[in-house]
């Protein structure tokens, strides 16, 4: 969730005496595979990484307040690629959340960010760049979504193997989703949204409602499938799972469920209900940070999807085998404040501490 940042250390402390946790992952303190090495810190409150697969050895770094950074081969260049801190309220949940590049940008150079304007609201903007910076007279607004609280606004941006732009957006914010935003088809909260950029003007489709606040998904660069990490409300974090190919509306249930346990005592809304593949209590953490699955080098943990804990700074993996999830563990480093997961143009995988450092995961 956006609630990774610094205004969620305020509620950890009321979340922890929650209720009893789900069981721990099974296989908890697995071999050890990868381990955090430092690649740069004194960063801003880096929240977000990506990376264009046509240019190895690059990184791009999001900053809350506004920024996004370059780290060239292990060095972090001075001049911002992107500065929008004059356009984002920051702070909190809110701020600079995502980033994502153009699948084509080696030759049209577009990229996607998603940020909390002034007012608060939601804004997917497009940016073209010249390679070195982008373009700020090149912005072109895909999304605005009103805000009607400070919290969950989801942040992500995430193109597809369909070639689409992914959004996922939180239900609005409070606790409990009190407008009960999430089910309701007439509203874009709490929903995976998608958007074919390449027209003009085009609205968004629906893909998926019942989410509450979505931090961080990906889409397997192998296989096309989508994962999803939904922040819980006071009791369950969990693992959403979709399979590429896979047709209609899908309904991921909050706030009717929270993970695969019930919130609420009402009648589910539209769309085909999918469960978690995997989800923990709050003993292992309370602010689910998504990942990625990895495919770089290291055949050990070839296509196991890594995920954490921004609360607990505590890392998980698991391995998706005939639509369920398997060898779910804890591994034995932690990651404090992850904020999210990225890779490189090889699949290698990197972890963002809210701190200031940026780490790759490595033997």
């Amino acid at each position: 969730m956006a609630a990774v940042l610094a205004a969620l250390l305020a509620t950890v402390a009321a979340l922890a005496a929650g209720p009893a946790p789900a069981a721990a992952p099974q296989g908890a303190q697995g071999p050890q595979a990868l381990g955090p090495r430092p690649v740069v810190s004194g960063l801003a409150s880096p929240v977000g990484l990506a990376a264009p697969r046509s240019e190895p050895g690059r990184l791009y770094v999001v900053e809350q307040g506004g920024t996004v950074r370059v780290v060239v081969r292990g060095k972090l260049r001075v001049t911002p690629f992107l500065d929008v801190r004059a356009l984002v309220r920051s702070g909190g949940e809110q701020g600079l959340l995502g980033l994502a590049f153009h699948p084509g940008y080696a030759k049209n150079r577009l990229l996607y960010v998603n940020y909390t304007d002034r007012n608060g609201h939601t804004n997917v903007v497009e940016y073209r760049s010249n390679g070195t910076r982008v373009l700020p007279g090149s912005a072109r607004r895909i999304l605005l979504l009103r805000q009607p609280y400070g919290n969950h606004n989801g942040g992500g941006v995430a193109f597809g193997p369909d070639g689409l732009l992914y959004v996922g957006t939180g239900d609005g914010g409070a606790g409990g989703d009190p407008e009960n935003r999430a089910q309701n088809m007439s509203s874009l909260h709490g929903k995976m949204l998608k958007f074919n950029v390449a027209r003009r003007g085009a609205k968004p489709q629906i893909a998926g409602l019942g989410l509450r606040n979505p931090w961080r998904y990906s889409f397997d660069r192998a296989t096309g499938d989508l994962y999803i990490a939904d922040v819980g409300q006071n009791a369950l974090e969990e693992i959403n799972w979709v399979k590429r190919g896979t047709t209609g509306l899908l309904n991921y249930g909050w706030d009717v469920y929270e993970g695969r346990a019930k919130y609420e005592d009402k009648a589910l809304g539209r769309g085909r209900l999918v469960m978690p593949v995997a989800q923990y209590g709050r003993s292992l953490g309370c602010s689910v940070t998504g990942g990625h699955v990895y495919r770089g080098a290291n055949k050990a943990i070839q296509g196991r999807y890594f995920y954490g804990d921004y609360c607990t700074g505590t890392v998980f993996s698991l391995k998706m085998a005939a639509g369920k999830a398997t060898q779910i563990r804890r591994e034995r480093f932690r990651v404090p404040n992850v904020t999210s997961f990225g890779e490189d143009a090889a699949g290698e995988l990197f972890a963002v501490s809210h701190g200031g450092t940026l780490y790759r995961l490595t033997p």
